[in-house]
């Protein structure tokens, strides 16, 4: 039996063992474990939705930059490839040079755009793990648990334990959309 197995299936032994209160009821859940789906409570949240809604935005604005700058390149292309006819094979090799120089270095800072865009998505999705901790701690406390395991590395649960949907709730009261907490630098 490997680790993960035998883990979850501890994991399921005392989720079976583990009285749980109705959720129609209104009677808080009482249990050792809960579950979250971290995906769905980033997504789900206001600070996901401003974060995705940015990031959207920002590759919306690199994808038509890097339109533009393909066509103008295209064109300059064209252009350089009809000056050929007019040129020695050394001044066509300098100019066709310096031409790819320009374009490699252009990809280089378009790629560079775009790996901030990531790193800037994945600042964000730090800054939130650090504004929900306090919040999942809350919830833990709340339900009398020891821990809160992510629902997908879970072979089986109760949905009962999953507090992924208060979760957001709570966090969006807390920290609504996320743009005024402090970022660092």
């Amino acid at each position: 039996m490997t680790k993960a197995y035998t883990f979850t299936l501890a994991v399921l032994i005392l989720v079976i063992g583990t009285v749980f209160a109705s959720a129609q009821s209104g009677v808080r859940v009482i249990t050792p474990i809960l579950t979250i789906d971290s995906e769905r409570l980033y997504a789900g949240s206001s600070f996901g939705a401003r974060v995705a809604s940015e990031m959207e935005a920002d590759q919306s604005v690199l994808l038509a930059e890097n339109r533009k700058i393909e066509a103008e390149l295209a064109a300059e292309e064209k252009e350089l490839t009809e000056q050929r006819k007019n040129m020695t094979p050394e001044d066509f090799r300098a100019v066709a040079d310096a031409f790819d120089r320009r374009v490699q270095d252009i990809r280089r800072i378009q790629d560079t755009k775009a790996r901030s865009i990531g790193e800037r998505r994945e600042q964000e999705q730090a800054v939130f793990v650090q504004a929900a901790r306090p919040v999942l701690v809350e919830l833990m406390q709340e339900a009398g648990a020891s821990v809160i395991l992510e629902r997908r590395s879970i072979l089986a649960s109760n949905d009962s334990i999953d507090i992924t949907e208060q979760a957001i709730a709570r966090l969006n009261a807390a920290i609504g959309d996320g743009a005024q907490l402090q970022r660092d630098p």
